[in-house]
């Protein structure tokens, strides 16, 4: 039987370096999105356009590169964590939709999403992401994680009243779960990572909100640019500290 060349896909190797980025990603995420709607005042509606256009450019790029560029990947990252930012909080805020509202509908959109790739492709492992068909399911899906990941995690730290250092904990401790799941079980690694990376977003925006909402409503109150700043630089040294090696793929 002939055997098919490995190529490399599109997105990194799943290591603990990148859950580090993408934990970082989120709450970065979170801290520059309410920087533009917040700070600036330019509410979420312009904030969203904003976010949405750079998204879009990031996109662009990213399919249309020939191979895995660790600085492109991770800035396609953290456009769709802003972006869902403004635009979980327009929907949940300014269309009046609510938090559990906003997380249902999200949730829908994101089991669509990953059982249409699914039917298309036959897969929703990384792996597989070497196309650019495969690549635009991976980022409608991830578009739809990082928004109801931002609906979630306000639904849970403000409806559900367990404020921004419960919640983390919450979503922590059912990061570590999965993680346990990961070396001790059989369970599917996709599933898994999926799961996992879901799971980051909510977390990443609590952790976002706590450091820069009032003290008055249990944030630090830290300066959301100086905040945003130093969540970049702690991921480039964690991009650098830790190699970032394309998904190996199978065609």
């Amino acid at each position: 039987m002939q055997k098919h060349p490995a190529v490399t896909a599109k997105v990194p190797e799943v290591t603990f370096g990148f859950w580090l980025i993408k934990i970082a990603a989120t709450t970065l995420g979170e801290t520059a999105g309410d920087a533009v709607s917040m700070s600036m005042k330019l509410g979420y509606l312009l904030g969203t356009c904003i976010f949405a256009a750079v998204f879009i450019v990031a996109l662009s790029a990213q399919i249309r590169a020939r191979r895995f560029h660790p600085a492109l990947y991770w800035f396609t990252i953290v456009a769709t964590t802003t972006v869902g930012t403004t635009l979980a909080d327009f929907a949940d805020r300014s269309l009046g939709i609510g938090y559990a509202g906003g997380s249902a509908l999200l949730l829908t959109l994101l089991m669509l999403s990953l059982a249409v790739w699914y039917r298309a492709t036959g897969s929703v492992s990384i792996a597989t992401v070497s196309s650019p068909r495969a690549e635009m399911f991976y980022w409608v899906t991830i578009m739809f994680s990082q928004t109801l990941g931002t609906a979630l995690g306000d639904w849970t730290a403000d409806d559900a009243g367990l404020g921004y250092t419960g919640a983390a904990l919450i979503f922590g401790a059912l990061l570590v779960v999965i993680a346990i799941a990961f070396y001790a079980t059989r369970v599917s690694r996709t599933f898994l990572f999926w799961s996992a990376f879901i799971l980051t977003r909510p977390l990443g925006a609590v952790l976002g909100d706590f450091l820069d909402k009032p003290v008055a409503q249990g944030g630090l109150e830290l300066n959301r640019y100086g905040a945003s700043l130093a969540l970049m630089g702690f991921m480039l040294v964690c991009a650098f500290t830790f190699k970032q090696r394309p998904a190996r793929a199978m065609h």
